[in-house]
């Protein structure tokens, strides 16, 4: 008995001997778990990138939106030593990109294009629920470009004027295709056409230098007002360009002249930029801005966008944030103004 008893004792002992020994060890192994908990994201943001990114061009291949993203996607992936692989996401007007983002991991390898969307958007496209103010947030911006008043070559007009006679002469009979309610080229042609008084019949697609320009060519619909996507069009002299929507002829594309030219005050440019997933850290926020603006006034990539009508606008991810304010102010009066439901055509 009397032995059983020492060892029971000389048990207890081993036991305290071990939590002594192993208690400051185990103390010690949960203090560095935490540390590296917590300094984990600082890590992952010093590592950044260490696989491909994303970016989600909102719009079919073949409009302005997406050869802009692409001609972004490779400088930064230059910049950057890792691919930044361009995926298309077409629908509502470019706004389903726009939630995908939104819905995206706010880690830096997803982002997205923006254009004039942002700001109509939360109007025509309510049942989103998404709010672009609150759940994106900007990279910076990355260009303007000029918008086109095009024709399919059926059209007896060589003139903005003699178009605009033609559509008041013939109400309803003429239709305008877009990239979709809301988007840029909707709310550009229903300006055109509300300030003009033309009356003609909406017809949506998917995307606009795409469908909406393919449509235009193939006589499904006459009319389209449509950014850098359809120069290569017009040049070809497989469309006419009766106007460009700007202060003053655009170096691209010097014989065609402005509407203010031929009597109508109609100016509106498009624009895109990039955003990222509201929470995203800011220095990678920073660092992708960086990379941007340092691409934007390289001589090359200049050259590259200008030659295709589009005109960097490098600048802050706060300017952006300040101009996206202003635009989201300016259009959805305008969505107002010229009452949105008989926009939708």
């Amino acid at each position: 008995m009397q032995s059983n008893t020492r060892n029971a004792q000389a048990f207890r002992g081993f036991g305290d001997v071990c939590r002594r020994l192993v208690t400051p060890v185990l103390q010690a192994l949960g203090f560095l778990l935490l540390s590296l908990g917590l300094v984990s994201p600082s890590l992952a943001q010093q590592q950044y990138p260490n696989r491909p990114l994303r970016l989600l061009l909102p719009f079919p291949p073949g409009g302005s939106t997406d050869i802009l993203g692409r001609i972004v996607a490779q400088s930064l992936s230059e910049k950057l030593g890792q691919p930044v692989i361009s995926d298309n996401r077409p629908g509502l007007g470019g706004y389903l990109g726009l939630d995908m983002a939104s819905k995206a991991a706010p880690d830096g390898y997803t982002f997205t294009i923006t254009s004039l969307v942002y700001a109509s958007g939360p109007v025509t496209y309510p049942d989103m629920k998404l709010n672009p103010q609150k759940d994106l947030t900007s990279i910076g911006q990355i260009s303007e470009a000029p918008n086109y008043l095009v024709v399919n070559l059926g059209v007896p007009a060589k003139s903005m004027k003699e178009l605009v006679d033609h559509v008041r002469a013939n109400p309803k009979k003429l239709h305008f295709s877009t990239s979709g309610v809301g988007s840029t080229l909707h709310l550009s042609a229903a300006m055109m056409n509300s300030i003009t008084k033309m009356d003609m019949v909406h017809v949506p697609y998917k995307g606009g230098g795409g469908p909406a320009m393919t449509a235009v060519l193939g006589g499904e619909v006459q009319v389209i007002v449509l950014g850098p996507a359809a120069i290569q069009h017009f040049r070809a002299g497989k469309a006419r360009a009766l106007a460009v929507l700007s202060d003053q002829r655009i170096s691209v594309t010097p014989d065609v002249p402005t509407a203010k030219e031929q009597g109508f005050d109609v100016v509106v440019a498009g624009w895109h930029g990039m955003l990222a997933p509201a929470g995203t850290p800011r220095p990678i926020i920073q660092r992708l801005n960086k990379h941007w603006v340092d691409s934007a006034n390289s001589p090359d990539v200049k050259e590259r966008l200008e030659k295709l009508g589009f005109f960097p606008r490098p600048g802050t991810p706060e300017q952006f944030t300040d101009y996206l304010k202003n635009e989201t102010v300016r259009w959805q009066r305008l969505i107002k103004e010229i009452n949105l439901e008989s926009a939708r055509g």
